[in-house]
């Protein structure tokens, strides 16, 4: 019985910080999905960012390589749809056109069958998730977006992203928010595998590629604290 009430007590030590501090975030920052209004306005305000962003050299850009919180490395050839993904002791050379096509190694060693199948998958996952963060602004006009134009306090104007298709979780929904030149400063996220709607993450830190297109070298999700590091941009 000493035990039971012993394990109990640890399981409640580290639980229930954890369960408060949930609890506070969702009260104080879970909110409703907003809702917009699409046509034209919204289109414009995409474009808009767009612009600021350098839109057409990024198109141009062949090549982008980066590392994601220093665990995710990767070379992406955009021209070709493909991209090598490296952690741990793992490469996979993905065909995003055609997964079937890719080939995951270990240790250098090319892998077969259903461990093939689930590094592929993981690099796939990965890319969806990490190149989001380094170009999600390039993608407001990606194939199954849905934009509206979202009215914010002080007569501000925000972009509601939403893909109904495409990644890894598609139905997701994102709410640009930009400074006074219109380039993007943060976008608040609903998103399927966060248990909270409309947490805000900065982008900022942006950084000129050798193409002219901009891209952010850093993110902090604001109420969780956790900072999202992409570095050896190029």
């Amino acid at each position: 019985m000493k035990i039971i009430k012993i394990v109990f007590g640890v399981i409640v030590f580290f639980t229930l910080p954890t369960l408060l501090l949930f609890g506070y975030g969702y009260f104080k920052y879970n909110e409703p999905l907003p809702k917009g209004i699409e046509g034209p306005e919204a289109n414009a305000l995409a474009k808009k960012m767009l612009n600021v962003l350098n839109y057409d050299a990024y198109k141009q850009t062949q090549y982008i390589a980066w590392t994601f919180k220093k665990r995710h490395h990767y070379k992406w050839k955009k021209n070709e749809n493909s991209c090598i993904v490296f952690w741990k002791n793992y490469k996979v050379a993905v065909d995003l056109t055609n997964n079937d096509n890719s080939k995951a190694y270990k240790n250098n060693i090319l892998m077969h069958g259903e461990a093939s199948k689930k590094a592929i998958d993981k690099a796939v996952t990965y890319f969806n998730n990490d190149s989001f963060w380094l170009v999600a602004p390039y993608k407001v006009f990606d194939p199954g977006t849905k934009r509206a134009v979202v009215h914010l306090p002080n007569n501000q104007k925000g972009l509601l992203v939403t893909y109904a298709s495409g990644g890894t979780t598609p139905g997701d929904s994102y709410l640009w928010l930009f400074d006074e030149n219109g380039k993007p400063k943060a976008y608040k996220m609903w998103t399927s595998i966060l248990p909270i709607n409309g947490l805000e993450a900065s982008w900022s830190h942006w950084k000129t590629t050798a193409t002219n297109a901009q891209l952010p070298t850093f993110h902090k999700l604001l109420f969780l604290g956790l900072e999202l590091d992409i570095t050896e941009v190029k």
